[in-house]
């Protein structure tokens, strides 16, 4: 099955670290990135999709991030 996640965090190194913690746990990048202005919190947010085949049936109480 291939499932899906989108990582977003402040537009700091954290972010980027999300996402390599995810590319080095087999996830793989899907489509570009995106930014934005956080209006209430008054700072800048990025996102990521990911996504990645792996064995088993999807399911809504599948805990994506352990993947």
């Amino acid at each position: 099955m291939k499932i899906y996640r989108f990582l977003s965090e402040k537009d700091t190194s954290a972010f980027c670290h999300k996402v390599s913690d995810a590319l080095n746990n087999g996830w793989q990048l899907h489509g570009s990135p995106t930014q934005t202005w956080d209006h209430a919190a008054g700072v800048m947010r990025c996102g990521q999709a990911v996504v990645k085949e792996t064995e088993g049936i999807y399911s809504p109480d599948l805990k994506l991030g352990e993947q």
